[in-house]
């Protein structure tokens, strides 16, 4: 267990222990269980397998393969709620037993205009719909695309939390984490990848090294958000400092590094018609390579998002968002290519989500699309879960990647394309 999950396990046992009646006789015996009550004891398990639907030389052909047990405690005092959850799994892919620490926090109202939440926790802001701008929190892009359920996509962070009412104009978030949290980035464990230093498809046989900042309270983040409510549209500043959460440059000697990064940007999100229509745009400041002169360091871009949401008929949503990626200073990024094939200008991409309910919501068909017509590239998620009562789910699902170019982003992955089912037992 990590140094930061050791401090804040120590911190629940010293909240929760009894001390004034660890020596108290047999009749204040309830008095000491009280304390500790009450309890929220709940998890799952559960066994997912997958499989690729074409050959990779550098992968294995199971793409998913794993029983997992998850558990969560949660109790309460008077000034405080305090959580954990934990998850434990066999993997078959990587043939070993892990063990995550997905939650594990205090969280306390000091006062009427102060929220605070110190430990590990999972965090998101702004207003995409499985795109990311202002969201600068850690993502598991391998969960993601191999097939493991939705709430893996967002990974914890180490962090404290402020939640601040400054007055009748704004409330304001603030995230201070003291050590980098970075993606949990695709690596070559579990899918294949474009490598531009090798250029071609990679696996298993370049799993990246990178050289990760590390230092307690001084590789940090700090995170900010503000926003208000005007009528029925939700407005929101945001900024960001810290560093690209996936390797975004490399050293001479081609170890993967992540540069320092600036972000700051804005959203709105309010009634349009009859749905909910969204707005975002980011500013990524390379700080690292302000000129993009430097072809080992990702430049700056800049990020636009636009979306609209809304009930197609009885128990069947849809969304559909556009989203553009900007790279700035373009002529000095292709200057500094040496061959290697150059990203576009602006990537644009399109997605569509679809969810529809029948069998009194029981049963759930969904699709998540992703299309981009500047890489010619394309990513689909369809998935069927069954609820066939209130402790077991059925699911299975796809990941269905194809393009033209290997480099391009989707394309990149088409080895990857897979299929899961899985079944799991809450409790």
């Amino acid at each position: 267990m990590k140094t930061f999950q050791k401090t804040v396990f120590v911190i629940l046992m010293w909240a929760l222990m009894p001390f004034p009646w660890l020596h108290a006789g047999e009749a204040d015996e309830s008095a000491f269980w009280s304390n500790f009550l009450p309890i929220e004891f709940n998890g799952f398990f559960e066994l997912r397998g997958g499989m690729r639907t074409q050959y990779d030389l550098y992968e294995k052909d199971i793409s998913v393969m794993e029983a997992r047990v998850q558990m969560e405690l949660f109790t309460y005092t008077d000034w405080a709620e305090f959580k954990y959850k934990g998850d434990g799994w066999a993997d078959g892919v990587t043939e070993r037993f892990d063990y995550d620490t997905r939650e594990a926090f205090v969280f306390s109202r000091p006062s009427d205009f102060l929220d605070v939440k110190v430990g590990r926790q999972i965090l998101t802001w702004g207003t995409g719909d499985l795109v990311f701008l202002n969201d600068l929190f850690p993502k598991d892009w391998q969960s993601f695309f191999i097939g493991r359920d939705s709430e893996y996509l967002k990974a914890p962070s180490d962090a404290i939390k402020a939640s601040f009412v400054v007055s009748d104009m704004a409330n304001v978030d603030l995230v201070y984490t003291p050590k980098f949290d970075p993606d949990r980035y695709i690596n070559g464990d579990y899918l294949s990848y474009w490598s531009g230093a090798l250029n071609r498809i990679v696996g298993r046989d370049a799993i990246v090294v990178a050289d990760t900042p590390d230092r307690w309270f001084k590789d940090d983040e700090v995170a900010v958000r503000i926003y208000r409510n005007i009528s029925s549209c939700e407005l929101a500043l945001y900024g960001y400092w810290g560093f690209w959460k996936n390797p975004a440059g490399e050293t001479p000697e081609g170890i993967a590094i992540f540069p320092g990064l600036h972000v700051y940007g804005a959203s709105a999100r309010g009634n349009v018609g009859p749905g909910i229509g969204n707005m975002e745009l980011a500013y990524y400041d390379s700080i690292d390579d302000p000129n993009g002169t430097n072809p080992l360091i990702r430049n700056s871009e800049i990020r636009y998002l636009v979306g609209y949401a809304q009930e197609i008929a009885r128990d069947f949503t849809g969304s559909l968002q556009y989203y553009v990626e900007q790279m700035l200073d373009y002529d000095a990024y292709k200057e500094g290519l040496k061959g290697s094939p150059a990203k576009d200008h602006l990537r644009h991409v399109i997605t569509l989500q679809l969810t529809k309910l029948l069998m009194n919501q029981n049963l759930e068909l969904s699709l998540n699309a992703y299309f981009s017509p500047s890489d010619q590239d394309a990513y689909l998620m369809p998935k069927i879960h069954y609820k066939y009562s209130d402790r077991i789910g059925l699911e299975i699902g796809a990941n269905i990647f194809f393009g033209s170019d290997d480099y391009t982003f989707f394309s990149q992955f088409e080895n990857n394309t897979n299929v899961y089912g899985a079944i799991r037992y809450s409790f």
